[in-house]
C-alpha cells in the first residue's frame, strides 16, 4: 500500500506514464471531454471533490513546467486564478481563450473530472522534469 499521496489507481497510472511536456487536464464537472481521451471521473456531487482539492493533491505528485488556463478565469473566477498562481508559482502560466483550451484537450493524456461547479475551473498541466 502507498504510504501517502494520491491513492486513486487510475490517476496514479496516468502520473506514472507522464513524460516531459506531456499534458494532463483537470476540469470542472461541465468540461466537454473528447471521445477517445482517457476520462478519470472522480466527481460525486456538485462541489465534491473540489477543483482545488484535486489540483492541490496532484501538484504534490508532479513536476510542472507550464500550466494552461482560460483567459476568462482571471475575471470570472478570480479565486481559482489566485489559487493556481500560488500553487504553481514556479511554473509559467499561459492564459488562452477558453475555446482554445478546449481545443487542446485531444492532446492530453487524460482528463480528471472533478465535482467543481464554478466557471472556468479547468487547467491543463504540462509535465516538467526533475533534473
Amino acid at each position: 500500500m502507498k504510504r501517502d499521496g494520491v491513492l486513486n489507481e487510475h490517476i496514479n497510472a496516468v502520473i506514472a506514464r507522464l513524460g516531459h511536456t506531456d499534458l494532463l487536464a483537470i476540469g470542472d464537472c461541465g468540461l466537454p471531454i473528447p471521445e477517445g481521451i482517457s476520462r478519470i471521473d472522480i466527481s460525486l456531487v456538485k462541489g465534491i471533490p473540489s477543483f482545488e482539492d484535486v489540483v492541490g493533491s496532484l501538484a504534490d505528485e508532479l513536476v510542472i513546467g507550464r500550466i494552461f488556463i482560460a483567459q476568462e478565469m482571471k475575471q470570472k473566477n478570480p479565486n481559482c486564478y489566485r489559487f493556481l498562481a500560488q500553487r504553481f508559482s514556479a511554473a509559467e502560466i499561459i492564459a488562452i481563450p477558453h475555446k482554445d483550451l478546449k481545443r487542446m484537450l485531444p492532446g492530453v493524456k487524460a482528463v480528471i473530472r472533478t465535482g467543481e461547479a464554478t466557471p472556468y475551473a479547468n487547467v491543463i498541466l504540462e509535465s516538467g522534469v526533475s533534473f
